[in-house]
This record gives structure tokens, C-alpha cells and sequence, in this order.
């Protein structure tokens, strides 16, 4: 991975899956998968997919005696279809020919796939084939091929197919592969003009249209002669098949250029008629490439991240912004979307959203805040769905559901397949509502990066209030205790969900679920007082909130149950967390390796992970990665807990012995801990998570969508954990702690409307404070507070 580039130099079939999702284009509108254009979707190599932001639809498949509605994120119709053949002989296929030479780059820089082949076919024919892609970021509409194809040792004719290919279905995952995956009805295929063809097609349930034109153009030798096409075409499916001549050393240039519409598109008339007027509009693919390089251009200059001592992370580092850009951008503005946890790159997790906004928006919040606020648009529209589900499980406010697909309904499979054992398992992890507590610190944090008090005064009000009267309502008052509990809940470590030997389902006061409630309610006591009474009383008006209810926010901001474990400092992951078993580590670790899914291995034994002290990934240790210890330990104080700073490292190093790493965020977190007491440790962590999509450390999870939380997770831990940076006090916080592998850093971010520049190292911290439309904010390094104005520089040591 050379700077803005990822680069292939060998053809590895076996690796193919991998590489398609992580050659992956989009622009935060649609995306497709880095599957070559003359592949077709197989069970172990090849499979292409073409996924649009929000476009969901249920399917109902009878499974274990159930009927089981599962909504998924659609594949598309595929775009790509582009291949040739010998008159009578089979089309061009990698594995039909003797490959030559082989070269494959993702150009992050530009945002273009591009493959350059040598090979030799059965007959002894050589050629040399040299073909790019783009999705526009510049037009979200528009997606484009080129192939330059040159005979080496040969003349004659060949055949080109040109196709769309609607006859796709779900079937990218292989545990899935059980479940009715066929989301796509056919309306209308065919032929708009000489050199461009249409397929309409309509999701099965969810009504939901598009649209695609493929505009195919043919750049020849001025004495080969005009190419012949035919329409092909059946139920789904439409190709031209082109007929030209070809000349030994003289290179058949293609292009095919796609304009794709669907029936959630803006300021549109009818799906297929604006895919067939547009179309027409489009030019060649130089042109539409010069646009495209200049928009990513523009996204590079906000949002790169400069490690000029360490290649390989700066490298990786670029792979997972690119990656996030192509999932959420500026054509995502308007479109009613969330973030997939699975990114736009495939079809784990069937597409949906759950709690990775958490690691994705701090990246987002300092360089395109205004796409923070859009994707926070999707969980207020979905408010309504949220209050629902509160109130059928007998509480008050907003309960969010942990997987949102289309309407914010809790689409959390009600049983999952263990791929280990082949067993379906109920699957309770629905009960994580510690999802309400993310969406409020999400609303919060984007606030205090932008002071949006437009936003806060209207929609992130609203959803603060009525988040914090949801947890008012599930946290109950015990006697005995005098203090508030919340019961039935799952944490984010996942792998508990009951107790040993009991029927009921869910824990009983997992600590972060609880400590993250108080905050929640604090911070929603202290927007109170910075909204202003009229609003305030008009949104407590709107959401049902008395006054009594605020008095009970204040007795549980004070008075939440936390439990620790007997006569310790540590903070238990759940009340009887210290009465299991503990787990034979060692023994596991030989056999698996240190990052593996424990919960799915002992259920292939027999065995259940409920029993053990055994993680899955962070728990209690995402509240030191979301709080300073400051935050933290005020928290604790209000609550009448003796907890110090001095008590974080021991929980750390408890928790650390414990826990599995089944999920690419637990190494984020781990490291983010570690940052500042035991930096060999953190940086290592860094590494496994930075290299956790590029080398599947998973083992077959990546081929299926790249993890956009580890992506984005990995960047905010250079961004603001390496360095201190966080926002406290209405003041930017510096306090850097660079790894020594990293000796120099480099980036800018957008803050409360100011571009502030830094440059760090391990001697000095250099802030530039750009213009911005305020004349002034506060900065703090380490430890002290100094009033920056515009186009202020100054310089700090800290080496000392």
C-alpha cells in the first residue's frame, strides 16, 4: 500500500472476496464491489454487489417451525456485465486463460479501480487488457467502465456483451444462504437508442424502483468498420452483443457509462424516464473522471490524516477514511439514511445500523459536521417507531432499537445460525439498549463540536428529553438498595445475555448500560438550563414530561446502583458477574488464536459462554474510552461511589486478561485505554485493529462488508486519542500522547466553525487557528487554557 494506493501484483483466486469489498466504489448514494465485470456470482469466488444507500426490503422464510421476516439492504442490479469472446468460443473469464501478468490498484487519491492484465487463451492468443471504474462523486447518479483491450499476437473479430443483470439476489453470506434472498421483481428491459439499453426493477415489498442506463460507446480503428449490435434481452436481464473487428497491436477502446435513478431520488418525475433523459446528457469517461478526481480532491482536503514517519498505517489509515466517504458523503445529504455497520460494501448484518455511529461520528463531527447532523436526521425521523417500542415494553420516552433497517423497528434476527455448529440460537442481543445511550452522546458530542443551536434547540432537544425519560421510566427504585436498577439489558460485550440456569432473559444493572443512563439524564438536566424556558416547557409539553418526572431525574442522576466486584475497585460488568467461572484462556488461545468468536466455539462444544468470565469485546472499558477520567470520576462522585483515577488502570488490566476480541471494535478501545500508561501495549492494539479489514484477522468476515466502526475507530484513535484532543468545558482539549511509532502528525479540523491546523510531535504541538466566524475559542494544553484568535499560530513544547 503505497501512499494513496492499494495494490494487487498477484492473482489470488482465494482471496477475491476480500478484495472485492475492499475495492469496493461508492459516493455515499450507491456502491459496487471490486468484482471484475466479466464475473458472475459464485459460492467462493466471485460475487458482485450493487447496494444504495436506505434501499431496504423484507422477506418472509420459514426457518426452525418459524416464519421469520428478516429486512435486508438489497443487491441491485449488477452494472457491470462487460466481456468479450471468439466467434463459437467461450466469453473471456480469468480462469479460462493463462494470466501473464496481473496488476490491480485502488486509487484512493481518485477514487478509481483499474486492472492491467497480459494472457494467453487456450488458442495461443496474447492480449493485454487494461480496464477502470468509478462510481461519481461528483454526479451520485452516474457510474462508469473502461476497457482498453490489445491484441498482441493477433487479428480477427470478437463479440462484446454489454448487459445489465436485475436477476440478482441476497446471497453474499453464506449463513444466510437458507433465507429467501430474491428481493427484485422485473418491470421493463430494453433498448433507448443504437448504443444504450434500460432495466426497471421494484423490490418485492417495499415498492421501491430503479432505474439504470447503460450507455455503451465503441472507440475503434478508423478501417475496422462500424460494430453491429443486437438486443438481447429476457425477464431481468438486457445486453447488446457488439460484433467488431480487431487488429494485431492497435488497442479497442470501450466505455460504458450508467445513470442510476430510483424512486426515493429527489426532484424527479419516474425512475426510468429520468435514467433515459440523463443518460443522453453524459460524456465520455475522461470527462466524467476529471470531475470525479476534483470532487474527492475537495473531500481529501478536509478530511486527510498525515503520518509522514510510519507508511503502512498512514496508508491504511487513508483505506479506511476513503472507505467511510464512499459509505457517507455530501450525496447522502437528504437522503433519510443511516450508517450501516457493514459500510456499503456487502451483506452482513443484512445492511443495518446499530451502535457504530458511536465510533463514526467524532471523525465526522471535526471535518464534515454537516453530514453528522444529516445522519442524526435519520434516528429523529425515527423517533416516532422508537416511543412505540418503549411503550409496548411498558415504559415511557424513546427506546431505540439495537439493528434499524428502513422505519426503525427493531430488526434484530429473532434467532441466528451458529455457522460452528449449524444450529439457529435465539438471539437476544435485541436487549442491548444501551443504543438509546450511544444516539443521546452522539446528539451531545455533535453539539459541542459545532455549538448547532438551531439543532439542539429543535430536533436534538427533543431526542435528549425523551431518551433521558426512557431511562427514568426502565430504571427501577429498590428499597433495600435505595438505589435505582435496570433490569433485562444486555451490554456491548454481547456473549452475556442471561444468567446461568434461569429462564429469564437479560442482565441485571450492567454497569455501563447504568453509568451511561445517569450521564444521559445529567447532561439532559443540564440542557435545561442552556435551552430557553419557552422551549423547554414546549418540549416537555410535546413529550408528556411533568415536573414530577424531573424530580425523578434528579433522584436517579444521584442515586443509580453500580455494582463492583466484592471488597475491589473494580467495576463489575453486570451484577453476579463475580460468581462465574473463570475461563481457561490459555488452553482456548492455542487452539484459535487470541481474536475469536468464543461464544460460537463452546456452543459447537455444548458449552455456553454465560458461565465464564468472558468477553466478547470492550464492556465496562468503553466508559473510559467515551469519558475522560475527569468525566468519570465527577460521574462516580454524584453517585456516592469512591471511585479515583487511580482505580482506571487496575480495571483495565482486569478486564484486558478477559476478554475474547470477537469484535474489530474491542482492539479500538482497548488501545484507547492504554494510550497513556502503557503505550507498547496500546500501539500493538492499534496495529491488530488497523490491519483487522485488510488481512480478515477474522477469518471471513471482511469478504462479507468492511466494519466501518473499526475504519472510522482507527482514524478518531490517531485523531483525538493519540493526541488528547477532546472537548470539555466549552474548551478543545490537547494532551498528547504519540505512540513512538509515531514521530509526526499532521491534520486540521473544523471546529465550532473555525479550520484549526495541528502539528504534532513528540516535542511540540504547533496550532494554527484559521478563519472562522466567530473571533475567538479557547484551546487547552496540557492543563492550561489560552484564547486563540483568528489567524493566530502558536507553538508548545512538550517535551518535558
Amino acid at each position: 500500500m503505497p501512499g494513496w494506493k492499494v495494490v494487487y501484483d498477484q492473482w489470488k483466486p482465494e482471496q477475491q472476496p476480500l478484495r472485492e469489498a475492499l475495492c469496493t466504489l461508492g459516493n455515499g448514494y450507491v456502491a459496487t464491489r471490486g468484482a471484475f465485470e466479466e464475473a458472475s456470482a459464485d459460492e467462493s469466488i466471485n460475487y458482485p454487489g450493487t447496494y444504495l444507500a436506505g434501499g431496504y426490503n423484507r422477506l418472509v422464510t420459514q426457518i426452525a417451525g418459524q416464519e421469520i421476516e428478516n429486512e435486508d439492504l438489497v443487491n441491485w442490479p449488477n452494472w457491470l456485465p462487460l466481456k468479450y469472446r471468439h466467434p463459437g468460443e467461450k466469453w473471456f473469464h480469468t480462469s479460462l486463460v493463462e494470466l501473464l501478468s496481473f496488476r490491480q490498484e485502488l486509487d484512493m487519491h481518485q477514487g478509481v479501480l483499474e486492472r492491467i492484465i497480459r494472457y494467453r487463451d487456450e488458442a495461443g492468443r496474447e492480449s493485454d487488457l487494461h480496464t477502470r471504474r468509478l462510481v461519481s462523486m461528483a454526479n451520485k447518479h452516474v457510474v462508469a467502465l473502461a476497457w482498453e483491450l490489445t491484441p498482441l499476437n493477433w487479428s480477427g473479430p470478437i463479440e462484446i456483451s454489454a448487459a445489465l443483470d436485475g436477476r440478482t439476489t441476497n446471497s453474499g453470506v453464506a449463513r444466510y444462504r437458507a433465507l429467501n434472498g430474491k428481493h427484485l421483481t422485473p418491470l421493463a428491459q430494453g433498448q433507448h437508442n443504437n448504443e444504450t439499453i434500460y432495466l426497471q426493477v421494484e423490490t418485492v415489498q417495499s415498492g421501491m424502483r430503479m432505474a439504470q442506463a447503460a450507455r455503451t460507446h465503441i472507440f475503434t480503428a478508423p478501417d475496422t468498420g462500424q460494430p453491429e449490435r443486437v438486443l438481447n434481452q429476457e425477464d431481468g436481464f438486457v445486453e447488446q452483443l457488439i460484433s467488431v473487428n480487431c487488429t494485431s497491436g492497435q488497442t479497442l477502446r470501450v466505455e460504458k457509462v450508467v445513470q442510476i435513478h430510483t424512486s426515493r431520488d429527489h426532484a424527479i418525475t419516474e425512475t426510468l424516464q429520468e435514467a433515459r433523459k440523463n443518460i443522453d446528457r453524459q460524456g465520455s469517461f475522461s470527462h466524467l473522471l476529471g470531475k470525479h478526481a476534483m470532487a474527492w480532491e475537495r473531500l481529501w482536503n478536509r478530511c486527510d490524516l498525515q503520518l509522514e514517519c510510519n507508511d503502512k498505517a498512514q496508508s491504511v489509515l487513508r483505506l479506511h477514511i476513503f472507505h467511510l466517504l464512499q459509505t457517507v458523503s455530501a450525496n447522502t445529504v437528504g437522503l433519510d439514511v443511516g450508517v450501516p455497520a457493514r459500510g456499503l460494501h456487502g451483506e452482513a448484518y443484512r445492511g443495518h445500523i446499530f451502535w457504530d455511529e458511536l465510533f463514526i461520528f467524532p471523525f465526522l463531527n471535526l471535518r464534515l459536521p454537516e453530514l453528522t447532523r444529516e445522519l442524526l436526521f435519520y434516528r429523529y425521523r425515527r423517533m416516532r417507531e422508537a416511543r412505540y417500542a418503549a411503550s409496548q415494553a411498558g415504559y415511557k420516552g424513546s427506546m431505540f432499537p439495537w439493528q434499524s433497517g428502513s422505519n426503525g423497528r427493531e430488526e434484530s434476527q429473532v434467532i441466528h445460525l451458529n455457522p460452528q455448529s449449524g444450529r439457529w440460537l435465539p438471539d437476544n442481543t435485541y436487549l442491548q439498549r444501551h443504543i438509546s445511550a450511544a444516539i443521546a452522546y452522539n446528539v451531545w458530542q455533535y453539539y459541542q463540536a459545532n455549538q448547532d443551536m438551531a439543532f439542539m434547540t429543535y430536533m436534538g432537544g427533543e431526542m435528549m428529553f425523551d431518551i433521558a425519560q426512557f431511562w427514568s421510566t426502565i430504571s427501577k427504585f429498590n428499597p433495600e438498595r435505595q438505589r435505582y436498577e435496570i433490569h433485562n439489558v444486555v451490554g456491548p460485550d454481547e456473549y452475556h445475555t442471561d444468567y446461568p440456569g434461569s429462564d429469564e432473559i437479560g442482565l441485571n444493572n450492567n454497569a455501563y448500560t447504568n453509568v451511561m443512563a445517569v450521564w444521559v439524564i445529567q447532561t439532559a438536566l443540564k440542557l435545561i438550563e442552556i435551552l430557553d424556558d419557552s422551549r423547554v416547557n414546549e418540549l416537555f409539553q410535546k413529550l408528556d414530561i411533568t415536573k414530577a418526572d424531573v424530580l425523578r431525574w434528579e433522584d436517579i442522576a444521584s442515586k443509580m446502583y453500580i455494582p463492583f466486584l466484592e471488597n475491589t475497585s473494580i467495576i463489575a460488568q453486570f451484577e453476579g458477574y463475580g460468581q462465574l467461572q473463570e475461563f481457561p484462556w490459555q488452553e482456548y488461545q492455542v487452539k484459535y488464536g487470541e481474536t475469536m468468536r468464543l461464544d460460537r466455539i463452546l456452543e459447537s462444544e455444548g458449552d455456553n459462554v454465560n458461565k465464564y468470565k468472558a468477553s466478547k469485546q470492550a464492556d465496562v472499558l468503553m466508559l473510559f474510552y467515551l469519558f475522560s477520567s475527569e468525566k468519570l470520576v465527577q460521574i462516580f462522585q454524584t453517585l456516592d461511589y469512591d471511585f479515583k483515577p487511580e482505580n482506571i488502570p487496575e480495571n483495565i488490566d482486569y478486564y484486558q486478561q478477559r476478554t475474547s476480541h470477537g469484535s474489530t471494535l474491542s482492539k479500538i478501545v482497548h488501545s484507547w485505554v492504554l494510550a497513556r500508561s502503557d503505550r507498547k501495549r496500546a500501539w500493538h492494539n492499534f496495529e491488530v485493529a488497523l490491519v483487522s479489514d485488510v488481512e480478515d484477522v477474522q477469518g471471513g468476515t471482511t469478504p462479507e462488508g468492511i466494519h466501518l466502526g473499526a475504519m472510522a475507530g482507527t482514524v478518531d484513535l490517531v485523531q483525538r486519542g493519540f493526541t488528547g484532543l477532546e472537548i470539555r468545558d466549552d474548551v478543545l482539549w490537547l494532551n498528547p500522547a504519540l505512540p513512538d511509532e509515531i514521530n509526526c502528525l499532521n491534520f486540521q479540523i473544523r471546529y465550532r466553525s473555525h479550520w484549526i491546523s495541528l502539528h504534532l510531535t513528540h516535542q511540540k504541538i504547533r496550532i494554527t487557528f484559521d478563519r472562522g466566524w466567530s473571533k475567538e475559542v479557547q484551546i487547552g494544553v496540557l492543563g492550561k487554557v489560552y484564547t486563540f484568535q483568528t489567524g493566530e499560530q502558536r507553538e508548545f513544547d512538550i517535551s518535558q
